[in-house]
């Protein structure tokens, strides 16, 4: 926003002043034209201000009216406890609320630091609700703090105190001003040379004998100088109605008092400007009585109390006293008064007009300052409407046949991700920067934003896939775009953060494809911000913890264990404060270490865990097929105790599901304290807050619980975040990131995030478990099919990944269709069994043809789907899912009858059988011998009120992969049933799972290679 200079003309037009008494004739003070004084008129700023003030609150109502829930704001930073600074806040203060303006006063203390006040300066500079602010002045630090620097920060659209010189690009320095005086002079805020006169400006006429030597008609030249408020008051008193607007400046002997950026020097430029004579006056001046006794207009601004004595002042002069100092004074209730730099009651009997302190120029300056807030709310409402972001969009450059992904990727240049932060209302403090193409979100935004109400909630699920997917990921991101780059709406995509495993394996990354994309796919498909490594490093500790402890436990007596677990340093001996955590568990109230019993240390030292019953297990981020049943413990070192175990992937680890759950750092911590990893030999519980770990956990995680913003293809932004596999865990990204997400886009905007595999796995596990950890509640559900895969599911035959597809799925087969579309049918009651709208997204394939597309569309919507839409976003971007768009927002304004399929009170088997017979089709459910052990188990622990999250196979909706389209009348077999305390679920195993993929024969990584001379990365996909 520019701080574009404004002629007098324009501005008093702006401020709308009228008249007030002015003289019949031109006063020259030097000359005195023959007018006697004997007691100088007083100019107070207060009738003036009271007028500048009503309008100003007039100003205010109608921006209210203009934007509902919209105020101007104002934020007044202080450094230190100052009674002078304490008095013109206090002023300002009132002003403000007078108005009607949000005023807001940060104090820091006396012991801030530069670095300190910059980052609250900054602070304030991006936050959306503050139009202008103020650094009162002195900065009352113990520390050295260089205040030109801390003025100069103060962002140029908000500097109501006119600090910094701004001249926009293209613009000339103005008549009458050279560019030493634009040098010296750092200048102002935006546009606001208000004479506080009460009166439209008279001008003289071209050819008048006082041509160009009016203030009016000089001011009109001064465009390049946005006054500072202090200024603008002074010259406000110099064109008062008291002494009209035919005052003569030209030719005028001034002297000006000081020689500060406030007052001094940006007063000796105006009146230089306006062809006064002056002379600027120090500390160091020889003769100050001399120089003020030929002054015909004298403006002091020293900071000494009563410094000018009346017989210094030459009579008939006009007098501007800036000053504010306090002196004792007995009759006053605090001992003191204010008094100006001028000895008030001598300079009155010489001077022919006098600046009352207080009431005189002070007024003026906190109106200014209060005139420059408002026409700062002003263009703020002009150029950014409340509640839409400033953001740009990228367009796309389509190409025709569409190139693969990484060319796709590489084609589009993302903006800076800092720019990105700022475009969607987050603060520079909320972000931490990995590179220029991703960063880290701070969860301060959320207690920031406590107050602004949320967006919609959209999840985007699908139909049950073949192996190959059908395009959830595209569809998310196509939707995005569609919403912001084309509908022009505040949107975010919430997507989970894919594992390296199927990316070096068959599957290939997860970023979208074609035209609708998470770029850069390079790093959103590798390592990103590191994310996935912290939960392999905090998994694989708690794994190391279990073994190590085992171990120590076999080889050591009670009183071993106890002094190595309690040492004695310099000779005291204290618990860690899990330990006391331990401690009360067990029922011992103690917390000296020499306090307890034999029989109270075996209890603190003896987990005795069960290894039998070990349900922890290492993990690693790469398909590794051989590490599926592995033993450990074969060195000599480990004296024969050896167990089986094995390796899970990261994105198994319930580490994972913690993350992605959690909604507060103190609420990871405590998740991640009752993990429970084991049982012990009484088949109680033992969770990772008895191994002593789960503190070291947490500073593990401390950076992964933030999530991290990327953006898409067309420039719309992105949080990819957490990513439980969604066959054995609950396969969605974080609640954290769909709670900022929902604050950033305001209540006008929406969140797109997706639910993984069908809408019997993902979807359910939505709304089931993470809604209900979060309290969200979603509008609309989404629901991603292709013609392919109906066509499996009516009888096609088997789609192998790698292998071309078999006829029937690339040429028309109306029938095929037809019957597959039982499938879609299921997966839209499922959805409607939560109370929400579904529109459903047939993602074309250049395969389909109109016939196909339609018919799917048409039986959708007899199918009970609120709309159908064909989606072309994987070929033509957010241009392809407009329609997708549109329908989504429709069905977001349908009331949201949003329910759970059960309580959580229910019985675990009978939680398990509703979502068997509702969700999957089942006619009921059979329980292994090992299942119903761990019911009896999980209920005697006190785990039986947790949510369910069924682990089984995405590619039916029964226990079945090959049993397609709706089966039902099946009885579900449950082989075994575990829990994960922490994440807050129990999962039942349907059928054998395997937690650690393998690779193929030919697995993605014989693609991929990195260019050295470039240094870019070949073969993603």
């Amino acid at each position: 926003m520019h701080r574009k200079a404004h002629s007098l003309s324009f501005v008093a037009q702006l401020r709308g002043y009228r008249p007030v008494g002015l003289l019949s004739h031109p006063v020259n003070p030097g000359k005195n034209l023959g007018i006697v004084r004997t007691v100088a008129s007083i100019v107070s700023g207060a009738k003036t201000s009271a007028q500048v003030r009503e309008r100003l609150k007039n100003e205010v109502i109608q921006m209210k009216e203009q934007a509902p829930g919209f105020r101007p704001g104002l934020a007044i930073l202080q450094v230190g406890d100052r009674d002078d600074s304490n008095l013109y806040i206090s002023m300002k203060l009132k002003a403000a609320a007078e108005i009607g303006m949000n005023a807001n006063h940060v104090k820091l203390p006396k012991t801030a630091t530069e670095d300190e006040v910059l980052r609250k300066i900054t602070h304030i500079n991006e936050d959306p609700n503050v139009h202008g602010l103020i650094v009162q002045l002195p900065l009352d630090s113990i520390n050295p703090i260089d205040v030109e620097k801390v003025t100069n920060a103060v962002s140029p659209e908000k500097d109501v105190d006119g600090f910094c010189f701004y001249l926009p690009p293209g613009e000339s320095l103005a008549m009458g001003a050279s560019v030493a005086t634009a040098s010296t002079r750092k200048a102002s805020f935006v546009g606001v040379w208000s004479v506080a006169v009460a009166g439209e400006p008279r001008v003289v006429a071209d050819g008048g004998d006082e041509q160009g030597d009016l203030v009016s008609a000089a001011l009109l030249e001064l465009q390049v100088w946005e006054i500072m408020p202090e200024n603008e008051a002074i010259m406000s008193v110099l064109w008062t109605g008291h002494m009209g607007p035919w005052l003569k400046l030209a030719g005028s002997r001034a002297v000006v008092i000081g020689r500060s950026k406030i007052v001094g020097a940006p007063m000796r430029d105006l009146l230089v400007s306006n062809h006064a004579t002056v002379t600027t006056c120090h500390s160091k001046t020889a003769d100050l009585p001399g120089e003020i006794g030929r002054a015909d207009i004298l403006v002091v601004g020293a900071g000494k109390a009563e410094m000018v004595k009346g017989n210094w002042i030459k009579p008939g002069a006009v007098v501007i006293d800036c000053g504010i100092n306090y002196i004792p004074d007995s009759t006053k209730p605090s001992g003191k008064r204010v008094v100006g730099d001028v000895a008030y009651n001598e300079a009155k009997e010489v001077a022919s007009y006098i600046t009352p302190v207080p009431g005189g120029v002070g007024p003026m300056t906190v109106c200014m300052l209060m005139a420059n807030t408002v026409e700062g709310a002003k263009r703020y409402l002009k150029n950014c409407k409340p509640g839409k972001w400033p953001i740009q969009y990228t367009k796309l450059n389509r190409v025709e046949p569409v190139p693969s992904d990484i060319v796709i990727s590489r084609s589009c240049t993302p903006k800076h991700i800092s720019r990105m932060a700022k475009e969607v209302g987050l603060l520079s403090d909320e972000v931490e920067l990995y590179g220029i193409s991703k960063a880290k979100v701070l969860l301060s935004t959320l207690t920031r934003l406590k107050d602004q109400p949320d967006g919609k909630y959209v999840v985007v699920t699908g139909i049950t896939p073949t192996p190959l997917g059908e395009g959830k990921s595209t569809t998310t991101i196509g939707l995005a775009q569609a919403i912001g780059a084309h509908l022009d709406i505040n949107v975010f995509a919430c997507v989970r953060q894919p594992s390296q495993g199927p990316t070096f394996g068959i599957k290939g990354g997860a970023a979208g494809g074609g035209y609708s994309q998470v770029i850069p796919m390079e790093e959103f498909n590798l390592h990103l911000t590191g994310d996935i490594h912290a939960i392999t490093a905090a998994n694989n500790l708690v794994a190391a913890a279990i073994d190590a402890r085992m171990f120590h436990e076999a080889t050591q007596s009670d009183k071993a264990l106890y002094d190595r677990l309690v040492p004695s340093i310099k000779g005291v001996r204290t618990f860690s404060q899990i330990q006391l955590r331990r401690l009360q568990k067990l029922g011992i109230n103690k917390t000296e270490p020499t306090a307890l019993t034999e029989e109270e240390i075996n209890r603190f030292v003896r987990l005795d865990i069960e290894p039998d019953t070990i349900t922890w297990q290492r993990v690693m981020d790469t398909n590794d097929r051989f590490l599926r049943k592995i033993t450990i413990g074969q060195s000599s070192t480990e004296k024969g105790y050896t167990r089986t175990a094995q390796f899970d992937i990261t994105v198994a680890s319930e580490i994972m599901a913690v993350l992605a759950l959690t909604d507060s750092l103190k609420d990871m911590r405590a998740r991640l304290g009752k993990m429970v990893v084991a049982s012990n030999k009484k088949g109680e519980p033992v969770t990772t807050d008895d191994l002593g770990i789960s503190g070291a956990l947490a500073v593990l995680m401390k950076d992964a619980i933030k999530p991290n913003l990327m953006q898409t293809l067309e420039g719309t932004p992105v949080f990819v975040h957490a990513g439980p596999f969604a066959n054995i865990a609950h396969g969605n990204s974080s609640i954290l990131a769909d709670k900022i997400a929902l604050k950033l886009v305001g209540p006008a905007g929406f969140v797109v995030t997706e639910a993984g595999f069908g809408a019997d796995i993902g979807m359910e596990k939505f709304f089931n478990i993470k809604c209900r950890y979060s309290g969200l509640c979603p509008h609309v559900v989404v629901l991603v099919a292709t013609v392919r895969a109906l066509k499996m599911h009516g009888g096609g035959p088997t789609v192998t990944a790698g292998v071309p597809l078999p006829k029937e799925y690339i040429e028309e087969n109306l029938d095929l269709l037809e019957k597959g579309c039982s499938n879609l049918r299921k997966q839209i009651e499922n959805a409607k069994l939560f109370g929400v709208s579904v529109v459903v997204a047939v993602n074309a394939f250049r395969t389909d043809t109109e016939a196909e597309l339609e018919l799917v569309c048409s039986l959708a919507k007899e199918m009970g789907a609120f709309d159908a839409v064909k989606c072309t976003h994987w070929a033509e971007g957010g241009q392809g899912a407009v329609e997708l768009a549109r329908a989504v927002q429709r069905a977001s304004e349908q009331d949201s009858n949003f329910k759970y399929l059960y309580p959580l009170e229910l019985p675990i088997v009978d939680k398990i059988r509703t979502i068997a017979q509702k969700i999957y089709g089942a006619a009921d459910v059979e329980l292994s011998p090992e299942a119903q052990n761990k019911v009896e188990l999980y209920t005697k622990q006190g785990f039986a009120d947790l949510p369910i999250c069924m682990a089984k196979t995405h590619l039916s909706l029964s226990h079945m992969p090959e049993k397609k389209g709706a089966p039902t009348g099946f009885v579900l077999p449950i082989r075994d049933i575990r829990a994960s305390v922490g994440a807050g679920f129990l999962y039942p195993l349907v059928g054998t799972m395997s937690t650690m993929p393998g690779l193929p024969t030919r697995p993605c990584f014989y693609d991929i290679d990195l260019d050295p001379e470039t240094e870019e990365v070949n073969g993603l996909f």
